[in-house]
């Protein structure tokens, strides 16, 4: 889908969050790429954390950022498989206002063109949480690459045609 260059380009504030058991920030690839791809698309960084899965510290820390008024959004990697120690899903429901189930479906679609139906394995999903949004990926590279390149680089694009994330974040609250 087309970006329409002759609209003024709104950086979102983003916070990125990777679940693991055991990554630290030297070891953070996929929270690498990520931050990367957001930087690199003139978006802000507004905050990088590392969790254990522990869904009510991963909810904890949701609740800081939706409350926090310079977040716009909350990009998570990791904890979106099926093992007993995968929360990030659970934690998402838990802060949701309402549930954007087709980014894990688009999502899901998009991974099935690389990993085929390994991608049945991804509990990938979007909610917007009090006016913020949240978009959980899968903890790897590919999964982060799919996830930015295929979806959020574009809806997150103010300029991004026929429409955007972004120029429904005023509305978010609405009653």
């Amino acid at each position: 889908m087309p970006i329409d260059t002759s609209l003024t380009f709104r950086p979102v504030n983003i916070a990125v969050l990777t679940v693991s058991d055991t990554r630290g920030l030297a070891e953070d690839r996929s929270g690498d790429t990520l931050v990367g791809r957001i930087e690199a698309a003139g978006h802000v960084l507004a905050e990088r954390v590392i969790l254990r899965d522990d869904a009510d510290a991963i909810v904890a820390q949701l609740h800081r950022w939706i409350d926090d008024e310079s977040v716009d959004c909350v990009i998570t990697t990791g904890g979106t498989g099926v093992t007993g120690r995968d929360v990030t899903p659970e934690a998402v429901e838990r802060v949701a206002t309402k549930m954007i189930p087709g980014f894990g479906e688009l999502f899901r679609y998009l991974s099935y063109a690389k990993i085929g139906t390994s991608t049945v394995q991804s509990r990938a999903c979007a909610c917007v949480a009090r006016g913020t949004y949240i978009f959980a990926l899968p903890g790897s590279t590919g999964a982060v690459k799919d996830g930015w390149d295929g979806i959020l680089q574009d809806q997150l694009d103010s300029r991004h045609r026929p429409c955007n994330f972004v120029e429904l974040m005023p509305r978010l609250m609405e009653r």
